[in-house]
C-alpha cells in the first residue's frame, strides 16, 4: 500500500499537475475543518463529581482502558485511575479530602506567582531520632554464618 506521499510523487512523475491541484485543494480545505487535539493535555480539565460519574460509568458500561477513557474526557489517566480504584472526586463537598489539596494546591499558586522566589519545600524529620554525626552501625555477628577464619581454625587444629 502506497502512502500518500507516493502517491502524489507518482501523481508529479507523470505530470498529473490538474490531479495534483485537486489533491492541494482537498488538503487545504480539510485543514480548515481539522480539529486539533493534543494527545496529552498539559493542564486537564477540573475534576469535578460530574465528571467523575462519567468515568465511572464509561469504566462500568464499555471496555474502553483507562488511557481512552482520560483521552475522550480531557483528563489524566491517574485521575481515571483514582476515581475507579479509590472512588476520589465522588463527593461534592468543600471539606472533602480533594477539594482541601485543591485548594492548598491554589493558594501555593498564587504565592509562588506573586513571589519571585518558590516557596522551599519542607524537610522530612525523622521523630525520636537526635540530630548529630552519624556512626556507621557494627554489624552483628551471626552464628549461623561461616566465615574464611572458621575454616583456617578447622584445618590448623
Amino acid at each position: 500500500m502506497a502512502t500518500l506521499k507516493q502517491f502524489e510523487e507518482a501523481l508529479r512523475a507523470q505530470g498529473m499537475h490538474m490531479a495534483l491541484a485537486i489533491l492541494d485543494r482537498m488538503r487545504k480545505e480539510e485543514k480548515k475543518t481539522r480539529s486539533i487535539a493534543p494527545a496529552r493535555r498539559i493542564s486537564g480539565r477540573k475534576m469535578t463529581p460530574e465528571l467523575a460519574r462519567k468515568v465511572l460509568e464509561l469504566h462500568n458500561t464499555t471496555d474502553m482502558t483507562q488511557q481512552e477513557i482520560a483521552f475522550q474526557l480531557g483528563i489524566n489517566q491517574g485521575r481515571v485511575n483514582e476515581v475507579i480504584r479509590r472512588g476520589k472526586w465522588l463527593i461534592e463537598s468543600s471539606n472533602s479530602e480533594e477539594a482541601q489539596a485543591r485548594d492548598k494546591a491554589k493558594a501555593r499558586m498564587k504565592r509562588t506567582q506573586s513571589e519571585d522566589t518558590p516557596i522551599p519545600r519542607k524537610q522530612p524529620v525523622a521523630t525520636g531520632v537526635e540530630e548529630g554525626p552519624k556512626k556507621p552501625k557494627a554489624k552483628a555477628a551471626n552464628p549461623a554464618q561461616l566465615s574464611i577464619d572458621d575454616f583456617l581454625k578447622a584445618s590448623g587444629d
